[in-house]
């Protein structure tokens, strides 16, 4: 656990080499064009880096290397055991290098520092770690067969795969699906958000560092227009795995159409409910799972606890209590380590979450904490956590993906009407449920349309659970050997003796 004071991360920061060019085939490059795009830092406005801005020659580069190394048996016909050892190498060198990429994060995105060291760049290392720690111990099937017949049922390495992942849990998102990817043998293209580029470079020389062959782990970073596209409309990329918008999953089912019919994996989002009936256990411990479940990382997670449901007996002594737990959330410089909230992604970012606020104005929400713009004197773009009041889910703060601290405050009388309004969203991603009613909690959890129901608490489990979505908010999963299977073909062979 690390000790560092504001001071000495912004002594490592102004020493810091920013790495920005692209990685294919075991090198640093820059970008065909040779153009680059400006990376700047939210906390405070400056320029990090130049960034290579890959397009669809360097897409074209990476899937021609990343075909032939997977094609050669390198990486795809090792033997799991082998791949176990490299991934735990891999995932080991991450830890080793914590700082370095919590830094990296912070400077990158906003977060707070005390949160991407410990949760960011730890989560990121155990999921490679998890995945390889797995992959030796997931057995192919015998069929029951006739005497004479052997059925065998195997699963094979996709072969090439693309990756597209967000800005939010840039280095998280991205192991979630290069330790499966990656464990069962496939090569991976790395496309990191152009807004948080900088730890998916990085590691690209900590997988060369640890074993992985070149041409396995290509970087690819660029603007979804440019690369992104031409990685989904490639004919020799197998299979796509996104998380982002549900905007862009649905273009990207699209180019898959269009192109060979890889196969696409999404995770698009969410509107979660977080449901606190009037018999929750404890009053205080949702109080504040309500608060962390909308403030935390900012507000920009895919399953933040964006409308709270809370029964009309209780609202009256349950929202001071929502309110009071807020405080231990304020916007501050990203590199203290107290600091609990950091900077939105960037200005477009910020003035998107500002439009939403003056939307819930214009809808007549009223407002009960936050609502602006702060220390905009040092350069980042930072807003107050937000909660509004009467909120019904016709409103656009309550139906559509705001991506910031804003929390609606939606009110109901019955466990039905909970569970109506909960359901009423085109997202299915996760829900919360707080009743010390155990029947209550099995029949509420059953009937919400959700990928994730939390109970008793808000953003529980961890490597065994699978994560993704009903609805709009995605097919297929991450984490969890159901993962594996995004990431694999399923064969028959059948053997007459």
């Amino acid at each position: 656990m690390t000790t560092l004071t504001r001071a000495d991360w912004e002594q490592r920061a102004q020493q810091l080499k920013i790495e920005g060019r692209a990685f294919v085939n075991g090198e640093y490059t820059a970008a065909a064009s040779g153009q680059t795009f400006e990376c700047i830092s939210p906390v405070d406005g400056r320029l990090l880096a130049h960034i290579a801005s890959c397009d669809e020659a360097d897409a074209q580069r990476a899937v021609e290397n990343a075909r032939a190394t997977f094609d050669s048996g390198v990486w795809s016909r090792m033997a799991p055991a082998k791949r176990k050892a490299t991934l735990i190498r891999f995932a080991g060198l991450l830890k080793q290098n914590v700082e370095e990429l919590a830094l990296l994060e912070t400077l990158d995105m906003g977060k707070p520092i005390g949160d991407s060291s410990t949760i960011d760049i730890p989560g990121a290392a155990n999921a490679l770690a998890w995945n390889g720690e797995a992959i030796d111990k997931v057995y192919d099937e015998v069929a029951a067969t006739p005497h004479d017949q052997l059925g065998l049922v195997t699963r094979e390495p996709v072969g090439v795969v693309a990756a597209i992942v967000p800005w939010n849990f840039p280095l998280l998102m991205a192991c979630w699906k290069l330790g499966p990817a990656l464990a069962t043998g496939n090569s991976v293209i790395l496309k990191p958000s152009e807004k948080s580029p900088l730890t998916a470079i990085r590691i690209a020389q900590l997988a060369l560092d640890a074993g992985i062959p070149a041409g396995v782990l290509n970087v690819l970073p660029g603007f979804g227009h440019t690369v992104g596209k031409a990685l989904a409309l490639h004919m020799d990329v197998d299979t796509l795995v996104f998380t982002g918008s549900t905007k862009i999953a649905k273009q990207l089912m699209v180019y898959a159409g269009e192109s060979n019919m890889k196969r696409v994996w999404l995770e698009a989002g969410g509107k979660s409910p977080n449901i606190v009936f009037a018999d929750a256990p404890d009053l205080k411990a949702a109080a504040e799972a309500a608060a962390s479940a909308i403030a935390f990382n900012q507000g920009e997670v895919c399953t933040a606890g964006s409308r709270l449901l809370v029964e009309r007996s209780i609202k009256d002594q349950f929202l001071p209590m929502v309110l009071e737990a807020l405080k231990a959330w304020k916007p501050g410089n990203p590199l203290d380590p107290a600091t609990t909230v950091g900077a939105l992604v960037d200005t477009q970012q910020l003035n998107t979450v500002l439009g939403y606020i003056e939307s819930a104005h214009t809808d007549g929400a009223k407002l009960l904490v936050g609502g602006k713009r702060i220390l905009e004197e040092t350069g980042g773009t930072y807003v107050e956590p937000t909660i509004f009041d009467g909120v019904n889910n016709a409103m656009r703060i309550a139906k559509e993906e705001i991506f910031g601290p804003v929390l609606s405050v939606i009110t109901f009388d019955t466990v039905e009407e909970a569970i109506a309004i909960a359901n009423d969203t085109p997202y299915g991603l996760a829900a919360g449920v707080w009743t010390a009613d155990i029947s209550k909690a099995h029949r509420t959890a059953k009937a919400l349309r959700a990928g994730s129901v939390w109970v008793n608490q808000y953003d529980g489990g961890d490597m065994t659970a699978p994560f993704g979505g009903f609805k709009q908010s995605g097919n297929g999963r991450d984490k969890s050997l159901h993962a594996l299977d995004k990431y694999t073909e399923l064969k028959a062979t059948w053997i007459k003796l």
